[in-house]
């Protein structure tokens, strides 16, 4: 007889998605080669468009949202993972396109699986999630063109939310002087103690540029913004320096000019981590593991259970969450 599972599940109704929890067949998971005994999710910023029924994201319902989590493997139809295994997800449309995170079990493909390295619990791994994730490969994007500790600023845009947190915790831990741009003066002795050297305005960013090219002021930047923030970062950016462009909290436009490029060759490096290939996962999972500073990592946490992920799936959308969220999944 198969078991049955808990899980936050999306219905739609004339329209409009509303979310509650069930009690589900294991029959009811998707096709997979594995099957992982959920631990923990977390909350990103697509989770809240998908739980608020925003942009289409998810086509087919009922629907179990939650792009990322961690567990322990259950059972295994590959040789790559055996039960017992501690793993993490992240992306591969998985909440979005097929059912994800926000329940007791999920079932997947092995190729979008990874081992959890030693010093990150599943907890961790999820304090961690999406936002964590993509924020170690715009690092190491930066890194790969050039950026070394001492080059002068490193700017961090969105640097309250989740991804900015993480990017701005492990830039200080590497070395580097850390710029952190945010709106929210409440969250300022929060980025100082994740080691942000200075703070900027967020408004100060968000202003068209007037002209093509500013004086030069970044060795580097994460922009998790896009629109006119990212467009004046390329204007403002050092000599061959680079911006990793890794989110559009403010809109999905790019009003900028070529002249940064031709002028001072600087380069936009683009951040998916959606579709990551495995090898790359895998790297950036053992970077995080030695760069980023769990005990900060630890501050910057808030748990909660499924029954709260409505609510807070609506203030992640008004920038009104801090830091990270894990979700409690198992009972």
């Amino acid at each position: 007889m198969m078991s049955e599972f808990t899980a936050l599940v999306l219905r739609e109704q004339d329209g409009k998605v509303a979310a509650g929890i069930e009690r589900l067949p294991e029959s009811a998971l998707p096709l997979g080669d594995v099957t992982v005994a959920v631990e923990y999710s977390t909350l990103n910023y697509k989770d809240g468009m998908i739980l608020n029924g925003i942009g289409r994201l998810v086509r087919k319902y009922p629907h179990v949202p939650g792009v990322d989590f961690a567990g322990i493997v259950e059972r295994s139809d590959s040789s790559a993972f055996r039960p017992g295994d501690r793993v993490v997800l992240t992306g591969w449309r998985v909440g979005e396109a097929r059912w994800g995170g926000y329940a007791e079990k999920a079932r997947v493909d092995s190729s979008m699986l990874v081992k959890l390295p030693k010093g990150i619990t599943t907890k961790r791994a999820m304090a961690i999630g999406t936002a964590g994730f993509t924020a170690m490969l715009a690092v190491m994007a930066l890194e790969a063109h050039g950026l070394q500790p001492g080059a002068g600023d490193v700017l961090v845009t969105g640097a309250g939310g989740g991804l900015g947190s993480v990017a701005v915790a492990i830039l200080a831990k590497l070395g580097h002087r850390v710029v952190a741009a945010t709106g929210r003066s409440e969250t300022h002795d929060y980025l100082r103690d994740l080691g942000a050297a200075a703070i900027v305005d967020r408004a100060s960013l968000a202003t068209p540029p007037t002209r093509p090219l500013d004086s030069e002021r970044w060795a580097g930047a994460i922009d998790s913004v896009g629109s006119t923030t990212l467009a004046t970062i390329l204007t403002q950016l050092n000599y061959r320096a680079s911006v990793a462009a890794c989110g559009l909290v403010g809109c999905n436009d790019l009003p900028a000019s070529v002249f940064p490029f031709l002028l001072r060759g600087v380069k936009l490096l683009g951040i998916d981590s959606v579709m990551s290939p495995p090898a790359e996962r895998r790297i950036a999972w053992d970077r995080l593991a030695a760069d980023l500073p769990m005990a900060k990592l630890d501050a910057m946490t808030e748990v909660i259970g499924l029954a709260a992920l409505p609510e807070l799936g609506r203030r992640i959308l008004a920038g009104d969450i801090r830091g990270r969220i894990v979700v409690a999944v198992a009972s």
